[in-house]
């Protein structure tokens, strides 16, 4: 009786936190939620703007090369007293005594430069640009397969929260039938009609339902803390979807190869273009650079002062012609990277087409087990209506009616998790063929 009492009273109090939690939402909502707060969408934008800032650097290929400096210096080494006078527009007759030229007291010199490099040739520094605006473009790409994705997931894990919602409705609806059931055969034991084991069958029976109406809302919790996850939100809450579990209709494109124009297989062609044009920027790496350059530089014995300036412009073809094998091993590097990549997005396109077949075949064989479980389904209930309708009047046995409540309940199950399939694999063939 205690052990009846405990269970009663955890009941209870499950029931009422469950109803404290319950926080209705449409799938509307939830795809609305995902897009702004979803951390991987989150990441995936971040990534694009840390490519975006490595294609800004390449602006250095165009854009001059700016620099100040202000110097300040005290010598008595010969030719550079000399030469700060020099600068400094201060020499005078005396400074060229030999003596003086030779041992020259202490020299004070500050000087403010201001230097200038523009680079005008520099033809690995282009394909670098290149490589780098199609990496930027390719995760750009990624963001929107990351949102498609995500999409589908809450196509998926909104269907889960449905169908635990369902199982909890043929479960309660199977565990209100059986205690009914109990009630009956109870009553049919005390006039003599049954024996205390049928009596005792049907008690197994109703607990069983109670178990499995148990883990049917665990469901529910665990389907509402991945849609919460998938919101980036740390609340413990039970969701109840606005609509129920039924046949959907996703509107799939009958395709029979993975098109090229999916994002995330542009993301990878412009990824494999980017590692080509990699290669080609360390294959001209072998060329001259050429760069114009520019200095203006003021002199003085006090800081801060420029009583003397003048400046330096020119250009500067600068060829290395060996480094080493530096060069080298790295053109073999880029060009492995590049032969690589090639296979992986061959490789990728082979696995997705592998994907959209076997999807194909799933929705195929979803849709044949959607029609056999109805069928199923209204066969079983029927048999259930005639079962009951007989024991009633005594005329079956109990074992029989367990059996036929048992198999409805469990066809219930199967019908939903049947439209759940079904509709699971429209969603991912059209995830598949998205373009």
């Amino acid at each position: 009786m205690k052990k009846q009492i405990y269970l009663l009273s955890f009941m209870l109090i499950s029931a009422v936190a469950y109803a404290q939690q319950l926080v209705p939402i449409t799938k509307t909502e939830v795809l609305a939620r995902v897009s702004e707060e979803n951390r991987a969408i989150k990441i995936s934008e971040q990534e694009y703007l840390e490519a975006k800032a490595d294609f800004k650097q390449t602006n250095a290929i165009f854009l001059p090369n700016i620099t100040a400096s202000h110097t300040g210096m005290a010598t008595t080494n010969p030719l550079m007293a000399f030469g700060s006078k020099l600068n400094q527009e201060i020499l005078t007759p005396s400074d060229f005594n030999p003596d003086l030229l030779n041992n020259p007291g202490q020299v004070e010199n500050f000087a403010t430069r201001f230097e200038i490099q523009q680079p005008l040739i520099d033809m690995d520094g282009f394909y670098q640009r290149k490589a780098a605006k199609s990496k930027m473009e390719a995760q750009a790409l990624q963001i929107e397969r990351t949102s498609d994705y995500y999409a589908f997931e809450v196509e998926k894990a909104y269907m889960q929260l449905q169908l635990a919602y369902k199982g909890v409705d043929v479960l309660e609806k199977a565990l209100e039938t059986a205690n009914e059931n109990k009630t009956l055969a109870e009553n049919s034991f005390k006039q003599g009609y049954l024996q205390r084991a049928d009596v005792l069958s049907v008690e197994v029976r109703v607990n069983e339902v109670k178990n499995q109406l148990q883990t049917a809302k665990s469901n529910i919790a665990n389907a509402s803390n991945y849609l919460s996850f998938l919101m980036s939100d740390t609340n413990n809450v039970i969701y109840k979807p606005s609509d129920s579990l039924q046949i959907g209709n996703f509107g799939v494109m009958n395709s029979e190869v993975i098109s090229e124009n999916r994002a995330d297989i542009k993301a990878l062609q412009l990824a494999t273009n980017a590692y080509e044009t990699m290669n080609k920027a360390d294959n001209m790496s072998f060329l001259p650079r050429l760069n114009a350059f520019g200095s203006y530089e003021l002199y003085d014995d006090q800081i801060f002062q420029g009583d003397a300036n003048g400046y330096i412009f020119g250009a500067q073809l600068s060829w290395t012609i060996l480094d080493g094998a530096k060069r080298f091993g790295k053109s073999q590097k880029s060009k492995a990277e590049f032969e690589k990549s090639k296979l992986q997005y061959e490789q990728y396109v082979s696995q997705n087409q592998l994907e959209l077949n076997k999807a194909k075949r799933m929705l195929t064989d979803a849709e044949n087990r959607l029609n056999l479980t109805k069928l199923a389904l209204e066969q079983s209930q029927e048999s259930l209506r005639i079962r009951t309708n007989r024991y009633e009047e005594g005329l079956e046995k109990t074992t029989d009616l367990l059996l036929a409540e048992t198999q409805y309940a469990q066809k219930q199950l199967e019908y939903y998790q049947t439209i759940f399939e079904y509709n699971y694999a429209q969603a991912y063939l059209q995830f598949l063929t998205k373009e």
